[in-house]
């Protein structure tokens, strides 16, 4: 594949996806949530510590810890210090963070089917499938 053709494909990929988080972002400042704030609470469960958490989402560790200071704030995430190392905190979502990520992501799946309802049956699974198959070497 050309270049080019991989950088437009990125772009419209982008796009999309910004397209679904700005039209959700009025829901997500109901429950709470900036944004990037949810993408971080989406991670917790999967990343107990921060420094996972900036190496996965591909964040600043000064806004990792920014995030996450605001979710620890809003009841949303809890720290606890690691028994297995004293020096890290440990981080898990709180029955409210879980609520909150539930309905946030609520959120964020109506904007995506609305987006996808303009395809058919068809051409949803084709899009699974591919999208799939990019991903499997995560």
């Amino acid at each position: 594949m050309p270049a080019d053709d991989a950088a437009e494909l990125w772009k419209l990929n982008q796009r999309l996806l910004t397209r679904v988080m700005n039209a959700a972002a009025p829901q997500l400042e109901e429950l709470g949530l900036e944004t990037k704030e949810f993408f971080v609470l989406d991670e917790v469960d999967a990343c107990k510590y921060p420094a996972e958490l900036t190496r996965k989402l591909m964040l600043p560790k000064a806004s990792v810890t920014t995030y996450l200071r605001n979710l620890v704030d809003g009841g949303l995430v809890r720290r606890e210090i690691d028994e297995s190392d004293l020096r890290r905190h440990r981080l898990m979502t709180t029955p409210e963070g879980q609520r909150v990520r539930a309905k946030a992501l609520e959120a964020l799946a109506a904007e995506f089917s609305t987006m996808m309802a303009r395809l058919d049956e068809r051409d949803r699974s084709e899009l699974r499938r591919m999208l799939l198959r990019l991903l499997e070497a995560e």
